[in-house]
């Protein structure tokens, strides 16, 4: 075992009293900041994901906050997505790029007003992007990280604690719309969003000196539906089909590589960061793609820190971007960015720390 040494760089998050008293006992670290990642009882943590609810301390989700006259125009030149329409209310999963097209994040988008926005960023240092932009351009803009920390209740059993907590009227919240609102004077922004495919809430908590309170709130509200702690659960997003920005993608990657391209709006306005690259890279297309490979073999496989290549007939087509054990599936899976010329259902060697396994590429999601 080893700790982490504390810095005045690395910050914990409002909520780490409370997670450390629930007895977390990994993290890792996110946006310059610890992110619970266990607490010693995975497969459990699993299916109470998949059957129940769980609570995640995610404030590591740093929002970017762009205000003043420009703040629209900004996030339009930020993301290759059309946000004409959006309203007030409204959240928009976005891809941002830098001029050759490739990913630099995928935030959540939440419009507050004409004149705020924010974006719920991934792991990088956005904020320095936002604001370079906005000087660069000479836009009326203030760029921003506010006092503002998520914390995820999600499952299937997700909505019954969060309207438990703020009210009926969580129940008829549009998937990333949010409404600002507060309890027992704690001022938080309730969004339908999460990082699962089994449905759930972010409670956006705009006040840090709160975070054990709203947690214990959290936890009392759930306590019916045995809530109990988690995190963003990396084999069910791997189940999934949910990206992980800087994990699944590297220094090259574009959207349509990684299925965002339904994300990418090609009539954006030309001042786009990104864009001219985005539709010369859709006329001709993406040279890799994006899909699933399942694993031969029975044992579970452990976690690595870095890609695997892929194999088809004795040369690389491709890397394995994560790979993890599906309780589900019974079955050791994961994410494959391979040539465009490599099919569903093509069998693959991946070379695990060396080590050929046998694998079938295949469509994703997995389930």
């Amino acid at each position: 075992m080893f700790s982490i040494t504390p810095s005045s760089r690395l910050r914990p998050s409002p909520y780490y009293e409370a997670t450390l008293a629930e007895g977390v006992c990994a993290m890792t670290t996110y946006n310059l900041m610890l992110m619970p990642t266990s607490y010693g009882h995975p497969e459990e943590e699993y299916w109470r994901l998949i059957n129940g609810v769980s609570m995640w301390d995610v404030a590591v989700q740093r929002q970017v906050q762009l205000q003043g006259p420009d703040a629209g125009r900004l996030a339009q030149m930020l993301a290759a997505r059309d946000l004409s329409k959006c309203k007030i209310g409204q959240g928009k999963y976005v891809p941002l790029c830098n001029h050759s097209g490739v990913l630099l994040n995928d935030p959540i988008l939440l419009k507050r007003s004409e004149e705020c926005y924010w974006l719920s960023i991934a792991d990088s240092n956005i904020w320095f992007w936002a604001e370079a932009i906005a000087r660069e351009r000479g836009l009326d803009v203030a760029v921003s990280e506010p006092d503002v920390s998520p914390l995820a209740v999600q499952g299937p059993k997700a909505e019954a604690v969060v309207a438990a907590i703020f009210g009926e009227w969580v129940r008829d919240l549009k998937y990333f719309w949010f409404r600002e609102t507060a309890i027992d004077g704690i001022p938080v922004i309730v969004a339908r969003s999460g990082w699962s495919k089994q449905g759930g809430f972010e409670l956006y908590l705009m006040d840090g000196s709160k975070g054990t309170a709203l947690w214990n709130i959290v936890k009392e509200a759930g306590q019916p539906y045995d809530i109990g702690p988690g995190n963003p659960n990396w084999c069910e997003r791997v189940e999934s089909g949910l990206v992980a920005y800087g994990g699944d993608t590297d220094g090259r990657t574009n959207p349509f590589e990684v299925r965002m391209g339904k994300y990418v709006d090609l009539h954006v306005p030309d001042d786009t960061i990104g864009i001219q690259a985005l539709r010369r890279i859709s006329a001709e297309g993406p040279t890799r793609h994006q899909l699933g490979v399942v694993l031969e073999g029975t044992e579970p496989a452990r976690a690595d820190f870095k890609w695997s290549d892929i194999e088809m007939d004795g040369k690389k087509i491709g890397d394995l971007t994560n790979c993890t054990w599906s309780f589900r599936m019974a079955k050791n899976i994961g994410f494959a960015l391979v040539s465009v010329a490599a099919r569903p259902g093509d069998k693959v060697v991946v070379r695990r720390r060396t080590v050929p396994i046998q694998g079938t590429l295949c469509e994703l999601p997995f389930l």
